[in-house]
């Protein structure tokens, strides 16, 4: 069997295909095609191969994920060197269920950003087309599994950063609930709103790998301690019944005609498979990115406040005193996305601001996710668009961040909820560009978004698209 690097790891777990083939099929594509894509931080050998759930399956882990010994930097140059003394709880995870470690994957510095273009190893490219973004935080991560350099990838979601990038690349990316997946050994963007979660070629892959990596941590204080269901189960092709949400906040001014139309088209395959339409109100989703660019660098200022030149990565040479040590450190470590939000976020927390900014914005957090409480007294699932427009060209936004940061509009508002969200692709623009499906479900209900993509999928030949490389 050829080019085994295109297969679905459900598939070739079905077929028992020979793990060092796999291995070796992966690694060849890497070599056609990494130098053009950029999607890792680090690649590394052909992987040993184990036993286990995955049986040497490759998988690739987002650079903000923790891997013992194994060079972990967020893709930023103030942990150059940083090699993590434990394994993050997923990564353990992974292990014991036989997962073959390909590498690290490319990021936006820290999880800033969008579009992958502020890491401090260089922007990874789409492989729909190599002149735009993958999206972001995880671009690497989705960007691997479009161009088929890894069959499974993890990423993580603080704002859209596993959906919003999946979408863009035409692939399939879950953000769980929040305390589904634990948190330990995740370098934190922001506390009360970072997930991780799987990208995959397929939802049937999602399934499969949200089952090992779910589950109740003790090393985290935010786990929750529920029972994981098999949701390879949830895999039903049937949502007759199924009531389908369609908030008209997600249908804004100024989205792009294409992802409107690609979207509608199928809300209406939903219906035509017998799920019934509801019309909702999210009536706080205009306040979500606010909250958000409040909330995070927050959360982020004080999260960052570690990286210091002291314990572990950069140190600046030279310095003249323990303050100028900072100084410099923080300064020539630091990209400029990530200073503008450890400034924006120490700002909100301040003496004086605390009550204006971020109180406030806590307040409203608290009416967005009552807004989804409501709608799901009505609804079983929710459906929006991903992203509101198909993936930009490099550089187009990145002088421009308000333009920047609207481009998680549509994911934003489920990690101030904490409900999980997919997206899945449903369609490509005139320019042949991947257009996203998002559904979002109540929390710890991933079985209900399971069913619903996995009947859409298996209804249309959206995911059996690639790009050609």
């Amino acid at each position: 069997m050829e080019n085994l690097h295109t297969f679905t790891a459900h598939k070739l777990l079905e077929d028992k295909i020979d793990p060092a083939k796999i291995s070796a099929s992966v690694s060849e594509r890497i070599k056609a095609v990494e130098s053009k894509i950029r999607a890792f931080a680090k690649v590394n050998p052909p992987p040993v191969w184990n036993k286990g759930k995955l049986g040497g399956i490759p998988v690739l882990i987002k650079d903000n994920i923790c891997v013992k010994g194994e060079e972990t930097t967020c893709a930023s140059r103030i942990l150059a060197g940083f090699r993590p003394p434990y394994d993050a709880t997923v990564v353990r995870k992974l292990k014991e269920a036989g997962a073959a470690f390909i590498g690290k994957a490319n990021m936006d510095e820290f999880a800033f950003g969008s579009s992958c273009e502020t890491s401090c190893y260089g922007p990874t490219r789409n492989p729909w087309n190599l002149d735009r973004i993958p999206g972001g935080s995880s671009g690497g991560s989705a960007a691997a599994v479009a161009a088929d350099e890894t069959i499974l990838a993890i990423g993580s979601d603080t704002g859209g950063s596993i959906r919003q990038p999946a979408a863009l690349c035409g692939v399939v990316g879950l953000k769980p609930t929040y305390g589904r997946v634990s948190r330990y050994g995740l370098i934190a963007f922001a506390s009360s709103l970072d997930q991780i979660g799987p990208i995959t070629k397929d939802v049937e892959d999602a399934a499969l790998l949200l089952g090992v990596i779910a589950g109740y941590d003790e090393m985290d204080s935010t786990s929750v301690d529920m029972p994981v269901p098999d949701y390879k189960k949830s895999l039903v092709k049937d949502i007759k019944n199924l009531r389908v949400g369609v908030p008209k906040e997600y249908f804004v001014k100024g989205m792009d005609p294409e992802v409107e139309s690609s979207v509608r088209a199928a809300v209406s395959v939903l219906k035509g498979l017998g799920a019934k339409l509801v019309d909702i109100s999210l009536p706080h989703t205009e306040y979500a990115v606010a909250t958000y660019y409040i909330v995070g660098p927050a959360e982020a200022s004080s999260n960052l406040a570690r990286f210091d030149g002291v314990q572990y990565g950069l140190r600046t040479k030279d310095a003249k005193g323990i303050i100028n040590m900072y100084t410099r450190t923080r300064s020539e470590g630091f990209g400029s996305e990530a200073k503008r939000r450890i400034l924006l976020g120490t700002y909100c927390l301040s003496t004086g601001y605390y009550d204006a900014y971020y109180l406030k914005a806590q307040k409203v957090r608290t009416k967005i996710r009552e807004d989804f409480e409501k709608a799901f007294g009505s609804c079983d699932i929710i459906v929006t668009p991903t992203a509101p427009t198909p993936a930009f060209k490099i550089g187009e936004k990145a002088n421009d961040p308000l333009s920047m940061y609207l481009s998680d509009i549509f994911t934003i508002p489920a990690n101030l909820a904490g409900i999980p969200a997919i997206s899945i692709p449903c369609g490509l623009s005139k320019d042949g560009l991947p257009i996203g499906l998002q559904m979002m479900a109540k929390p710890f209900d991933e079985e209900v978004i399971f069913r619903a993509a996995f009947t859409f999928e298996q209804s249309t030949d959206h995911h059996t698209k690639r790009p050609k490389l």
